[in-house]
């Protein structure tokens, strides 16, 4: 069975005046050394938030240079409210300063929200799905010559991304057309936070069916989940998820026996990489996770 591997989020929730540089250094720095496997951000420029949020990009940037071998991601960017050029010239850039421990997700966002950046609901999918073959087209060939529905480009783009063919691209969403774009044009799917365990199971065994029709390796597609999760404290992310989603129920939360019982039942449905997203208290979390969940999950695998 492989391993499964655990990330954590990045502590991005951040009011006004309050970043503290060190204890973020120190964050990372810990992480690093109880050896999760990756460091994760999320999109959330304009979305209703109980949380203040920084961009991705320049704390992915940031978290890059207070390591050496963590990877750090996002999950997921609304890449539709972006350019697709800066977007792949950002993320080529990250990943060589980086020395290729970048890994990327991509998503479509709420249609609610699409106004506001002055995008089109109409063509919505095919806009998602030719962006990302032009950013794949940007760090792949020497001749960017593509010409598409949106976008029409004859140029070049270097340096290409420090990873080859390019870094790791996971498609977020939970509607089966989601999971199929995932399967299409990522190299892994991403369940969403606000997914309960039980839809996650089902939309891996849409992308296990999707794998199988497209002839593509399992062994070569990942599977990750995004799990809330607050050990020993239950009021507190309950509260924030109540308010985000509606539904206090999709966390992981309580003793460290529950969270493990939480937790193996989401690497049983399938992911092979989990996000644990503590959403408040990171360092006090981080601990927590590293001595009296993880080793019970660990263990089993051994």
């Amino acid at each position: 069975m492989t391993q499964t591997r655990f990330a954590v989020s990045l502590p991005q929730q951040v009011a006004d005046g309050t970043f503290d540089p060190g204890a973020f250094r120190d964050y990372l720095r810990r992480a690093e050394e109880l050896g999760f496997h990756s460091a994760w951000t999320r999109e959330s420029v304009l979305a209703p938030s109980p949380l203040p949020m920084l961009s991705p990009m320049e704390t992915m940037t940031y978290a890059a240079a207070c390591t050496e071998r963590l990877r750090i991601g996002c999950a997921v960017f609304i890449s539709v409210v972006h350019s697709p050029l800066h977007l792949a010239k950002s993320i080529s850039t990250l990943d060589q300063l980086s020395r290729g421990r970048l890994e990327v997700g991509f998503g479509l966002g709420s249609r609610d929200n699409l106004p506001n950046f002055g995008i089109s609901p109409d063509g919505l999918v095919s806009r998602f799905t030719e962006g990302i073959e032009l950013m794949k087209t940007c760090w792949t060939e020497t001749k960017v010559a593509f010409d598409g529905r949106f976008w029409h480009v004859d140029a070049a783009m270097e340096p290409k991304p420090y990873q080859k063919p390019h870094p790791p691209v996971w498609i977020g969403g939970h509607k089966p057309a989601a999971i199929r774009r995932a399967v299409h044009h990522g190299d892994g799917f991403f369940g969403a936070g606000g997914s309960t365990t039980a839809a996650f199971a089902e939309q891996v065994r849409i992308v296990k069916d999707e794998l199988a029709q497209a002839g593509r390796d399992p062994g070569s597609f990942g599977i990750a989940k995004r799990v809330y999760v607050s050990v020993g404290d239950e009021q507190r992310i309950s509260g924030l998820l109540e308010r985000m989603y509606g539904d206090a129920s999709i966390a992981v939360e309580g003793p460290p026996e529950t969270c493990v019982r939480g937790l193996r039942e989401v690497i049983e449905a399938g992911a092979d990489l989990v996000l644990l997203d503590s959403m408040f208290d990171e360092p006090e979390q981080l601990e927590l996770l590293a001595t009296q969940v993880l080793p019970e999950l660990r263990g089993n695998e051994e």
